[in-house]
């Protein structure tokens, strides 16, 4: 139903412009003094407030954030609602006294064709004077439809697909750098009028965020401590690095340094079940997504830690938000997509030299060698060789 709507697009739109342009040369016959109005009053003019809408996924709406945070502080008198899934509303609600949340649940209340109507109605009464579409998806492309066949000025993301195809195809790879997310997202407030220059540290204080919310088990780092994040699945099975390898690394961490603590991030039930038997093994491990189920909890955790070992997943995106440095892990997919953690340094990302390398974007493809090269040619010492640096 969304895919014809959105072909009807078109014909909606070039109706608009020849009754717009009908008009126009109408109005040029008419005399020059009915256009000589008085300038309005600052009274009557609008409070510029941009909507800006991404729904998913968590690691893309958190790459978001030090975009929105450098477009409120460059420009404070601007009014930002962050449209997105309920999850997403720690990320914003304390970023600027200018950046506000809205939230939508896409799956149930604003579901298909009349879901979208409801919530366009909901966000029209905001009175938003821009849009600016950083997911470019059906969803967000009806919206936008609603809000440019109703003279809102929009804008919507460029994920440059023709590069990202000539990185993963088979045949004559082009190993390219494509432009990160931040770029994609901070082009699509240029082109409303609003440049900015992405400058962002932390949704933290310096000191990082309160421990005391988490309880006995989380309150105090002692000082000899290490605390090293461990975020060892991801949404799509290219992306993981073996379970078992991941075990090792976690052992040869606690032999380097027994006086560690390892806290486990991410996984649904299965997952859960295999962090909870490397709780129950190591003492120096704790399955603390487990133990906080909330996300806010995970990142107030996330700001102390030394370390987190991720991979190429939203916990990777997590932890650059809180300032924690990232030792990434890159197997079907690859930096050069455009997708790595907010001031991350290409040296702390692990992976392996092939030609076959990047297959995919998301890393949901199967691989076709059928060995998962680029997983297990990667040693757990190599992982734990690039987290030493800042263990010393």
């Amino acid at each position: 139903m969304l895919r014809h709507v959105w072909k009807c697009h078109n014909k909606l739109l070039l109706t608009t412009k020849k009754r717009h342009n009908t008009l126009i040369n109408y109005n040029r016959q008419r005399p020059l003094q009915l256009y000589c109005r008085q300038k309005p009053s600052s009274k009557n003019m609008k409070t510029e407030h941009i909507l800006i809408i991404r729904f998913s996924a968590i690691g893309d709406v958190a790459m978001t954030v030090p975009v929105v945070y450098s477009l409120a502080h460059q420009y404070p008198h601007l009014r930002i609602t962050v449209l997105s899934r309920p999850y997403a509303r720690c990320f914003f609600e304390n970023l600027a006294p200018n950046v506000g949340f809205m939230a939508a649940d896409i799956d149930y209340e604003y579901h298909g064709v009349t879901g979208l109507n409801n919530l366009y109605r909901r966000l029209i009464a905001k009175q938003f004077t821009a849009i600016a579409d950083f997911h470019n998806v059906l969803r967000s492309n009806y919206l936008r439809m609603r809000f440019s066949l109703a003279n809102y000025k929009v804008a919507h993301i460029d994920k440059h697909r023709d590069g990202k195809r000539a990185l993963t195809r088979r045949d004559g790879k082009m190993l390219k750098q494509q432009p990160s997310q931040f770029h994609n997202y901070a082009e699509v407030l240029e082109k409303l009028g609003y440049p900015v220059r992405i400058n962002f540290t932390s949704i933290f204080p310096i000191t990082g965020g309160n421990l005391r919310l988490l309880g006995e088990n989380y309150s105090e780092k002692k000082k000899f401590e290490k605390w090293i994040g461990v975020a060892p699945f991801a949404a799509h099975p290219g992306k993981i690095y073996p379970t078992e390898k991941m075990e090792k690394v976690v052992a040869l961490l606690i032999k380097k340094h027994p006086s560690c603590r390892i806290f486990l991030f991410g996984g649904g039930k299965e997952e859960n079940a295999l962090m909870n038997s490397w709780a129950e093994k190591y003492p120096q491990v704790t399955n603390a997504s487990f133990e906080l189920a909330s996300l806010e909890k995970e990142m107030i955790l996330m700001s102390h830690l030394n370390v987190m070992i991720s991979m190429d997943s939203a916990n990777m995106h997590l932890a650059a938000i809180c300032n924690t440095p990232v030792v990434s892990v890159w197997g079907a997919t690859h930096p050069y997509a455009g997708f790595m953690g907010w001031n991350q340094r290409y040296d702390d990302t692990v992976q392996t030299d092939l030609p076959c390398r990047p297959c995919s974007i998301y890393g949901n493809r199967p691989c076709y060698r059928g060995d998962f090269a680029c997983m297990n040619n990667i040693t757990p010492e190599t992982i734990v060789k690039h987290a030493e640096v800042y263990l010393q």
